[in-house]
């Protein structure tokens, strides 16, 4: 049963459904996912999943560490954007984040992490984004649990990187200045000049490629990102936008995000 759910509607294939508050929509975020894993692995052996690292996703992660009925160690779990140049135990880097939340309280089968280390050169670099890609690629995708950012990004796909017809699916890419300073917003960082100016990121083919997916949005300061995505043009000036062409995609978003004007 879904509790406080204030509406549900389409925007071209996206299922959207709003939330009285954050609590009640990450709670059903991640009933909703724990039905999807639990059916991919009635159906098949592994299930092969990928995380958005932010705090934007605390109530999802939090909502399938309470989940019943999956079989954890029949997961394989990835993340999709890492920062350059942070140490290897740094508190902002989303594999720690995603290790404190998640792979390190429940038994993944395995998890891969996206790993560059505080010092590479650009053919470290390079072999890095080759390894994770051919990792994503070695199997599909099945489910991609994901946020949007107050710029419209998804994963590190900027407006001005994004490509929807990227030919890669990871790459090295450089921060624009709005979502630098929504990691601040986000507590991460204490000023703008913490803030790492380059990050590995999934590509939108790479996430667009997953079977399902659940974006959680909640907040007041990604209520224009919403907005934008669902009532503008599908353009890579609001890269979440390209969501509205997924197949099988649900946005869930709480009154503050959803606004006034949805």
């Amino acid at each position: 049963m879904e509790r406080n759910l204030i509406r549900r509607f389409y925007v071209d294939a996206l299922s959207v459904k709003v939330f009285a508050d954050r609590k009640a929509m990450g709670a059903e975020a991640a009933a909703d996912c724990g039905r999807a894993i639990r059916k991919v692995l009635e159906r098949q052996g592994i299930c092969r999943m990928i995380f958005a690292a932010a705090p934007s996703q605390n109530e999802l992660l939090a909502g399938l560490l309470r989940a019943e009925g999956i079989d954890w160690p029949r997961i394989h779990a990835f993340h999709m954007d890492e920062y350059v140049g942070l140490p290897d135990e740094a508190a902002q880097r989303f594999g720690v984040f995603l290790r404190d939340r998640l792979f390190g309280k429940l038994p993944f089968g395995k998890v891969e992490y996206l790993a560059p280390r505080e010092k590479m050169d650009a053919r470290a670099i390079a072999d890095e984004t080759e390894r994770y890609a051919a990792l994503i690629r070695e199997a599909p995708i099945d489910i991609v649990c994901l946020g949007i950012g107050e710029n419209g990004h998804i994963a590190f796909n900027d407006p001005g990187v994004a490509d929807f017809n990227d030919p890669a699916w990871v790459k090295e890419v450089e921060l624009d200045g709005e979502c630098r300073l929504q990691q601040v917003h986000d507590g991460c960082f204490p000023d703008l000049d913490g803030v790492p100016q380059k990050a590995l990121s999934l590509t939108i083919p790479a996430l667009m490629s997953g079977g399902r997916l659940f974006c959680v949005v909640p907040g007041a300061t990604k209520a224009k990102a919403a907005r934008d995505m669902l009532k503008g043009p599908i353009s890579e000036q609001c890269p979440a936008s390209v969501l509205r062409r997924h197949h099988d995609c649900t946005l869930y978003l709480d009154a503050d995000s959803a606004g006034e004007r949805l």
